[in-house]
């Protein structure tokens, strides 16, 4: 199965080798038909400790590294 890779925005880079990555999500309401907004936040691996908060990166699903973490950083 190939690893689901996202796109979104850094807000918080504070813990170390740690950025927290907003990911917004838009569909389409059911019943109202309008087009609905939707955010997450997932904890991802920067070993490097490269990215700074608003940086836009791609961050990709792997084995979990710590209780929070299953996601790494990919590309800005």
């Amino acid at each position: 199965m190939p690893k689901r890779i996202l796109q979104g925005t850094v807000v918080s880079n504070a813990n170390d080798k740690t950025v927290t990555v907003n990911v917004e999500r838009r569909f389409t309401h059911p019943l109202l038909k309008k087009t609905v907004r939707r955010t997450k936040k997932y904890r991802a691996h920067d070993e490097s400790n490269q990215y700074k908060v608003g940086d836009s990166v791609q961050i990709e699903e792997c084995a979990p590294v710590s209780k929070n973490k299953r996601w790494t950083v990919v590309a800005q």
